[in-house]
C-alpha cells in the first residue's frame, strides 16, 4: 500500500533561467569575488562526520552566501575513519544525523548536503573498492553505501517519527536511533556526486553501483578539474542522470593556465538546461594549487562568463 509522505523532497534551484556559481572550501569568499567580480550565491565548505555545523553557517552567513556542507568520513589524506557506510545504514551514526537535522533547521536557512561525495573514487574510505580493484568487505560495499545514504537522507529530511520509521522498516533498516519526537522539516536539499567514471574504472564501482534511487537524490553532479577534462565521460554521465538539476560541486584550474578550458565547460554548462550549480574548488589554503591568482588568463575568462546577469549573485 502506498506509504504516508515524509517530508518532501525540494532542490531549491536559482531563479528559473538562472545558475549558481559559487565557491567550495577556504573559510571566506572575499578572494573569489574580487579577482571575478561576483559575488557567490553558494558557500561549500568541508566537514568531517560529527564534527559540529555552526561554524559553517556562521561562515556563509558572514559570505552572505546559501551555505552547502561536503561531509566526508574521515578528515582527508590517510587519517581515520570516523564510521562505515554499514554503520551508518545500522543507525549507528543517527546521533550525527539528528543534529544535522535540527542545526539545518534552527538556521531557518535553505541549506545543500553533499555527502561522502566521489564515492567512486578509492581515495575515499567510504568507496566499496580499493585502487588495485580489491573490494573492501561488506562494511563498505556499494550496497551498504546506498542503504547509509537513504538512512542519511530521510533522518536529515525529518518529519513525523512514526512515518520515519515505518519508511526506514520499508527498506529494511532500524528505527532512528535516540529519537522521542518527531524530527524538524529542515529546507535541505541532497547532492549525489560521484566521479564521472569510477576509479578503479570497473562495473562494480561505476557511479550507477552507489546510486539510491531518485527519491533519495535532489541533485545529480560531480566534480570536474582542468587537468582531467573529460568531456566525453561528462556527457555520458549527465545523459544517464537526465531527469535531475546538475551541479559541479567542484571543478577548478589544476597546473596549467587554460582559459580554453573555462570557456568549454561554460559553453558545455549553458547547452545543457539541468546544470543550474558550478561551484569553483579555491582549496582550503589561501596560496593553494587552485587559487584563481596562479591562473589570469582562465580568471580573466571566467570574469567575463560570470558578468552575464544569468548567474545571480545571490540566492533568492
Amino acid at each position: 500500500g502506498a506509504l504516508p509522505a515524509v517530508a518532501s523532497a525540494n532542490p531549491f534551484l536559482p531563479a528559473p533561467g538562472h545558475v549558481f556559481a559559487g565557491v567550495t572550501g577556504g573559510l571566506e569568499v572575499g578572494q573569489f569575488t574580487r579577482l571575478t567580480h561576483k559575488h557567490p550565491p553558494v558557500f561549500q565548505l568541508f566537514t568531517t562526520w560529527g564534527e559540529p555545523t555552526q561554524w559553517i553557517f556562521d561562515r556563509a552567513r558572514a559570505a552572505r552566501s546559501r551555505p552547502m556542507l561536503s561531509i566526508s568520513t574521515n578528515f582527508g589524506g590517510n587519517s581515520q575513519e570516523r564510521i562505515t557506510p554499514a554503520a551508518i545504514a545500522a543507525g549507528r551514526g543517527d546521533e550525527y544525523l539528528r543534529a544535522l537535522n535540527r542545526d539545518i533547521a534552527a538556521t531557518g536557512e535553505i541549506v545543500y548536503l553533499r555527502p561522502l561525495a566521489e564515492m567512486d573514487g578509492y581515495w575515499n574510505p567510504y568507496c566499496a573498492y580499493g585502487a588495485n580493484g580489491r573490494s573492501r568487505g561488506a562494511s563498505h560495499s556499494t550496497a551498504a553505501f546506498r542503504r547509509a545514504w537513504k538512512r542519511l537522507v530521510l533522518i536529515v529530511r525529518g518529519g513525523r517519527l512514526s512515518t520515519l520509521n515505518s519508511r526506514l522498516g520499508h527498506l529494511g533498516l532500524a528505527p532512528v536511533q535516540g529519537a522521542h519526537a518527531d524530527l524538524a522539516r529542515p529546507r535541505v536539499a541532497f547532492l549525489w556526486m560521484p566521479q564521472v567514471a569510477g576509479a578503479p574504472d570497473t562495473r562494480a564501482n561505476s557511479p550507477r553501483a552507489y546510486w539510491p534511487g531518485s527519491r533519495y537524490v535532489d541533485w545529480v553532479g560531480t566534480d570536474f578539474y582542468s587537468k582531467f577534462p573529460n568531456f566525453t565521460g561528462l556527457e555520458r554521465f549527465y545523459r544517464a542522470y537526465a531527469g535531475k538539476p546538475f551541479a559541479f560541486g567542484e571543478w577548478a584550474m589544476w597546473d596549467a593556465d587554460r582559459p580554453a578550458f573555462v570557456r568549454q565547460l561554460f559553453s558545455w554548462a549553458a547547452r545543457r538546461s539541468s546544470v543550474r550549480m558550478l561551484l569553483y574548488n579555491q582549496g582550503n589554503n589561501e596560496r593553494g594549487p587552485f587559487r584563481l591568482f596562479r591562473f589570469p588568463a582562465s580568471t580573466q575568462a571566467l570574469r567575463s562568463i560570470l558578468s552575464s546577469s544569468r548567474f545571480s549573485a545571490f540566492s533568492p
